[in-house]
């Protein structure tokens, strides 16, 4: 998921990021656990969440410190960008959780078609994520600030 903030103007504690997403891992864990065997799969499950949710802040700060210095100031172009770059990102995402599930022998195969799925999964999350942020006055996507 993203951090909410414009690196720019104030950076989160790596405490802080470490919290927030490996909470957000151990919740979507249990919720993957419980269609997937029960809690013996929990530990399994919050592994394949650590992708999406910590490796998903990084998606977000690979756009706000590598690509965003390199666009124009155009807020036109900056949105397109942004949402191809967590396409990408997601499709990547996915495809290490496809390889660490075939890795650690998960109850269930992720399909080989995971990539684009996760792409599309996590443009959709990042644009509730930001909604949700610039509901709290906070930068992101919608508010031009982020």
């Amino acid at each position: 998921m993203t951090t909410g903030i414009d690196v720019t103007r104030e950076r989160e504690s790596l405490r802080v990021t470490l919290t927030r997403t490996i909470g957000i891992a151990l919740i979507a864990g249990a919720a993957l656990a419980s269609r997937w065997g029960g809690l013996s799969q929990w530990p399994l499950t919050t592994t394949l969440m650590l992708w999406p949710s910590l490796g998903g802040h990084y998606v977000e700060l690979a756009f706000l410190e590598i690509v965003r210095p390199r666009l124009s100031d155009s807020r036109a172009v900056h949105t397109p960008a942004r949402i191809a770059v967590w396409f990408v990102g997601g499709a990547l995402l996915a495809i290490g959780m496809r390889f660490t599930a075939i890795l650690l022998h998960a109850p269930r195969p992720l399909p080989a078609s995971i990539w684009w799925i996760g792409g599309f999964v996590f443009v959709a999350l990042e644009l509730v994520v930001h909604l949700a942020l610039h509901a709290r006055g906070r930068s992101s996507l919608y508010g031009g600030r982020g």
